[in-house]
């Protein structure tokens, strides 16, 4: 039997053996791997956020991983990466349909490297469902390097391989807690600038930009086909002061870095310990310094 209709046909198997019954236990968590996902400093952030809020606005999504553990009932998802934002949508509204195309692919590094160039080809990329794009962005996630998403720069994801001894390709519980604690949020593709418009006194936002880089060889290069400069921090850095003058409470994350500090003067800014793993080298994934900014109104 080939690894594709194999892998699919072990899939369909377990779904009768428990799992949906699993599903009604799990905690909602990130459904995906994401670099600098912030599961590690929850307790950090959740010490300084408030308590209470009317609504919730996360405008750098990624793993959502704040969002899934506070699971706030008016909830405002965005991100400018168009295949995330439609990768949370499938979530949201067809998780069985996901699980199904998800179940389709396999660990192997051939085909990795088959589902990664996919989208060398716009036109044909673009006729996919938004349901395989969706599985394939997933599948990559899964099986890529340390989770890690990043495009050249024309827009191509360029993630190599990842070496794992099994990894979890499809993860029916985790997916459908995720997809219950979507079920009420908004989700869309906009840029962090439209919660100036949006957000109103009452609100909380925060927000998790790409940070700045603590040296010229920092980055991994490009989340998104456009890098997120120094003129970017500097607009995030206004758009916190509108929203502080409007009465909505914020928390920033970012690298504790001398021009953050000076960008966000005036408000408070914390400084914790992070464990980082996009080095591929052990040892070179040490704890480092990351600021929370965050106002009182």
């Amino acid at each position: 039997m080939p690894k594709a209709a194999r892998r699919l046909s072990d899939f369909r198997q377990s779904k009768g053996q428990g799992i949906r019954a699993v599903n009604e236990l799990a905690k909602a968590k990130p459904f995906l791997k994401w670099v600098g996902g912030k599961r590690q400093l929850l307790p950090e952030i959740r010490a300084v956020m408030p308590q209470s809020f009317q609504r919730y606005f996360e405008p750098f999504m990624g793993g959502a991983a704040l969002f899934f553990d506070a699971q706030p009932k008016k909830a405002y998802l965005s991100d400018i990466n168009d295949e995330l934002v439609n990768c949370y949508l499938c979530v949201r509204d067809t998780p069985e349909a996901l699980i199904e195309a998800l179940g389709q692919h396999y660990y192997d590094k051939d085909y990795y490297y088959h589902i990664r160039n996919l989208d060398r080809d716009k036109e044909a990329f673009a006729a996919l469902s938004p349901m395989a794009r969706a599985a394939r962005l997933m599948f990559l996630n899964r099986a890529g390097f340390n989770g890690m998403y990043r495009v050249n720069s024309k827009g191509a994801f360029n993630v190599p391989f990842g070496r794992y001894s099994n990894p979890t390709i499809v993860n029916e519980p985790l997916i459908m807690a995720a997809s219950r604690a979507l079920s009420l949020a908004q989700i869309s593709c906009d840029s962090y600038l439209h919660v100036e418009e949006v957000a109103q006194a009452g609100d909380f936002v925060y927000f998790d930009p790409p940070y700045m880089p603590l040296s010229p060889t920092a980055h991994f290069t490009r989340y998104a086909k456009d890098d997120f400069a120094y003129e970017d921090q500097v607009r995030l850095a206004k758009t916190c002061q509108i929203l502080h003058n409007k009465g909505v409470r914020f928390v920033a994350s970012n690298a504790y870095h001398e021009d953050i500090k000076d960008l966000y003067q005036g408000f408070a800014i914390k400084e914790i310990k992070a464990r980082r793993a996009i080095n591929a080298k052990a040892d070179g994934r040490k704890p480092v310094s990351e600021a929370l900014i965050f106002n009182r109104v």
